[in-house]
């Protein structure tokens, strides 16, 4: 397999390939990968770049943390979209804006993807949203968890509480958003939002063994399997049952190369 990486280091984003494997860093470690609108610009522009073959997704953090969350110098006024300066917008036009952050993070939700998020340290705020957003989370021991948006008076707006309200429940998910409190790696993994924790120094290890595992299945069942999953919760007994029916009956064509 070859290996590319395509540029993105000034905003503080690296991409690789290897194979059918991308692997996004960010990579600002001297602030805890504390995230920009520049980061999210980049991101949002690998989503859009990423080739086809791509069949795994691995997010990560360089240093000792995966996001430390939102950058202060956003919260605190500096360039043309930080909080001051979105406030001053319409209502509109605000909303606009945050929806181009979203797309940064929501595309790792795409249904021929399968996303896996590698957790060390602080993963706060947008850290925690962007490791939400991908379809799998593998934590280091040391992992902790925070929506910490409360604590500036905000909501978390990053594609984040559907899939923690999905994972731990509304009522635990309300918890969680209203108090900002630190969530440990035992925590995570005991009420569901880690897929599995392992020491430190196990992560890359067994991140890597995971996106193995997926690879190793057929693409097209990969892809329906996460489309299946991903819709249960809004459908009913009845709409899950047919979605399966006529899932497997697109495989059955498929393996059978039926028109």
């Amino acid at each position: 397999m070859t290996t590319s990486e395509a540029s993105g280091s000034e905003a503080g984003v690296r991409y690789e390939q290897d194979g059918p494997v991308a692997t996004v860093t960010l990579d600002r470690p001297d602030v805890l990968n504390a995230q920009t609108p520049a980061m999210w610009s980049e991101l949002a522009d690998i989503s859009r770049k990423m080739p086809g073959d791509v069949r795994v997704v691995i997010v990560r953090g360089a240093g000792r943390a995966f996001s430390a969350g939102l950058d202060l110098s956003v919260a605190r006024g500096e360039g043309d979209s930080s909080l001051p300066v979105l406030a001053r917008l319409s209502p509109e036009e605000c909303a606009d804006r945050i929806a181009g952050f979203q797309d940064a993070f929501t595309w790792l939700r795409r249904p021929s993807l399968l996303t896996i998020a590698a957790v060390q340290g602080h993963a706060i705020g947008a850290g925690f949203q962007l490791a939400l957003n991908c379809d799998m989370r593998v934590l280091a021991d040391d992992a902790r968890f925070s929506m910490a948006e409360v604590t500036l008076g905000l909501v978390p707006d990053l594609g984040g509480t559907k899939r923690l309200t999905e994972l731990v429940g509304p009522s635990r998910a309300l918890e969680i958003c209203v108090t900002g409190r630190r969530i440990a790696a035992d925590e995570a993994e005991r009420i569901g939002l880690a897929t599995a924790v392992v020491p430190r120094d196990d992560l890359d290890g067994a991140v890597a063994d995971l996106a193995a595992a997926v690879l190793a299945a057929d693409p097209g069942a990969v892809a329906e399997i996460k489309a299946l999953v991903s819709g249960a919760t809004g459908r009913s007994y009845e709409e899950q049952d047919r979605a399966e029916r006529e899932a497997q009956t697109r495989r059955m064509r498929d393996l059978a190369k039926l028109e």
